[in-house]
């Protein structure tokens, strides 16, 4: 099992918090991004992986007509009722349980509380979807405790609801999906539009490192809504100037925007030319991958960094600074911010029998170049998630 000490870890604590075993316990993975940057809400297409950093659910029935939800590393308890729950404004985090469980609930009502307890190791505020896994554990657990039959893609979508409306973040569908349908040693490919989803084996001579260089990744301060809403309004002009039809920025090409931004206000024709653009590298890093031209797939990787930097805007000095070393160090293919940004990692595309000695360069030069520390892992595509007890 992935992260077997984490999972003892939280059936001790269970057990003597809540002086019982639990009755189901479900596993969720964070997820890089692998390229395709905010192009999920604009219909577009994404390259993600599950990783093998996660997050364990333990939850039982209680006779109390209330719901409970502690936080394993915190020992901190929140409760709320079975219906009619609202988000919370002191333990933030559980909102995000809170939020899950109101839309399992329109599925099918709760007949019984429930005493629940999470604990995991995805890096929380790094770029990892640390909330995505909780609530996609959050939701495999409650499923299964209560009979409660959904796909993949309903599970998706009550998460991305709980990240909306409850921990107030107007989130896409990628975090979500990645978690779920994660493929050991598989990218997981997504088209946003019509949710098909495959896997695509990038084979054992490559792998990721994870380059964490510590800066704060926030998006609930309105960065996110507002590069967002940029998009929408970009879409909704197209819409009028282009002469087919466009319900998406997936639907605009490089060759139109180039042809039509002018008429936009500059700051939202450069927020739109970032998911445009991926797009068109997602689709191109697809063919290259089938030709098995890695070096051409981490090349995609560099200019998706360059985008995000002067065009949406999302990344950050440290950010920069990673991507920037990682250009002289053997091995490695390319890099990019992984996730929203405004902070967060970068996720490096490396040779496999170099990975170890890149990964040691890699932090050696960040140092160098700022002074700062650049924690460097192994990142492994794994598995998504899944009931791991009962077995």
């Amino acid at each position: 099992m992935i992260n077997q000490d984490v999972y003892n870890e939280l059936l001790e604590k269970y057990k003597a918090h809540y002086g019982k075993a639990p009755t189901v316990v479900s596993y969720a993975p964070g997820r890089i991004e692998v390229l395709g940057n905010h192009t999920d809400y604009n219909e577009g297409y994404v390259f993600s992986a599950a990783i093998n950093y996660g997050t364990f659910f333990a939850i039982s029935t209680n006779d109390d007509n209330v719901n409970r939800i502690v936080a394993g590393d915190l020992m901190h308890e929140v409760t709320f009722p079975l219906t009619g729950a609202t988000a919370v404004t002191k333990d933030t985090w559980a909102n995000y349980v809170i939020g899950t469980v109101a839309g399992l609930n329109a599925l099918k009502p709760q007949d019984k509380g429930f005493d629940a307890m999470f604990l995991g190791n995805v890096p929380m505020g790094f770029g990892l979807s640390s909330s995505a896994a909780l609530e996609m554990c959050t939701a495999k657990a409650v499923c299964q405790l209560y009979a409660i039959a959904a796909d993949n893609v309903t599970l998706a979508k009550i998460g991305q609801a709980a990240e909306r409306d409850y921990a107030g973040c107007p989130c896409g569908l990628l975090d979500q999906i990645s978690s779920l349908c994660g493929v050991e040693g598989m990218l997981v490919k997504t088209d946003f539009r019509t949710l098909d989803i495959e896997t695509v084996d990038m084979g054992p001579s490559v792998c990721f490192l994870m380059c964490n260089p510590h800066a704060k990744h926030a998006l609930v301060d309105g960065q996110y809504a507002t590069r967002r809403q940029a998009c929408e309004d970009a879409a909704a002009y197209f819409a009028k100037v282009l002469p087919h039809p466009v319900a998406a920025l997936r639907d605009v090409s490089m060759a139109e925007w180039e042809a039509h931004k002018a008429g936009l206000d500059a700051t939202v024709a450069k927020r739109a030319a970032h998911p445009i653009g991926e797009d068109e590298r997602v689709l191109e890093g697809a063919a290259l991958l089938a030709k098995g031209d890695l070096t051409g797939f981490g090349k995609l990787l560099f200019a998706s960094h360059e985008s995000s930097r002067t065009m949406f805007e999302n990344s950050c000095t440290e950010l920069d600074n990673v991507v920037e070393v990682t250009k002289t160090v053997e091995g490695v293919l390319g890099a990019r911010l992984s996730g929203g940004g405004f902070g967060g990692s970068a996720v490096v595309l490396v040779e496999t029998d170099k990975a170890e000695a890149a990964a040691k360069a890699i932090a050696a030069a960040y140092n160098a170049k700022t002074g700062a520390d650049c924690e460097v892992s192994m990142i492994q595509p794994s598995r998504g998630a899944s009931i791991v007890y009962p077995a």
